[in-house]
């Protein structure tokens, strides 16, 4: 039976023993009422995983030791998603947990010119992609941005490939034809789609545009296929 999963931002390499987070040490002690002796699995989603034995069984401070450390090499692709935030946060949230499981690197919210919600809730974005690093048992926390204008991205990129998938009528290339490089980034837009001003800066800034196949696809569906079409290259 695979041992409990938890993340610890802080524990590093250096700690012989650790101090879990208040809401760590409620689930192992007072939730899955471990006792000491017992072990678990700790990872600071940069790349390690410790597993640890329970000292001290405090439901608010529990004290491990670190018995085994070992660190697991990110993908060598790297993946980058700027995507629109979407007036349903749920459908958001979706596309959060869903590219987490297939393994990107950068998640960027978008405010676009038809985005139509801008409230974002950093925190609760986050928790999810925990969550979901977990449940798919990796190691590599997914970075989080803030949202931002889709412009500024689009200038200040500085990815190898830079892709950018519209539904408008244009020349666009099959994503699963091109050729992979280690450090892609990916444009989705909102629900009405990019502006022809947005499509046009990012082909400006070497953006290549990218069709995701024959149908139209929901925002965050988009995102996912994007996802798992790029990470497998």
């Amino acid at each position: 039976m695979a041992l409990p999963f938890f993340y610890e931002e802080n524990i590093s390499t250096k700690n012989t023993s650790f101090i879990l987070s208040e809401e760590t040490s409620k689930h192992c002690i007072q939730v899955l009422r471990m006792k000491q002796g017992e072990q678990l699995q700790i990872t600071n989603g940069k790349g390690n995983a410790f597993i640890a034995s329970i000292i001290t069984e405090d439901k608010k401070a529990c004290a491990v030791k670190i018995i085994e450390t070992k660190f697991h090499p990110a993908h060598t692709r790297k993946l980058s998603i700027g995507i629109s935030l979407l007036k349903n946060s749920h459908r958001f949230e979706w596309f959060l947990e869903k590219v987490t499981e297939i393994g990107v690197n950068e998640i960027i919210p978008l405010i676009c010119k038809r985005t139509e919600r801008e409230h974002f809730r950093f925190d609760r974005m986050n928790a999810i992609l925990i969550a979901a690093m977990l449940q798919s048992q990796q190691t590599w926390l997914p970075k989080l941005h803030e949202p931002i204008d889709v412009k500024t991205i689009i200038q200040q990129s500085t990815a190898q490939q830079k892709l950018i998938a519209h539904c408008e009528d244009l020349v666009k290339q099959e994503i699963k034809n091109l050729s992979a490089e280690n450090n892609a980034q990916i444009l989705i837009g909102p629900e009405g789609d990019f502006t022809i001003d947005e499509i046009q800066l990012a082909a400006q800034n070497q953006y290549q545009p990218v069709s995701l196949g024959t149908t139209r696809l929901r925002t965050e569906t988009a995102g996912v296929v994007a996802a798992a079409l790029l990470m497998n290259f």
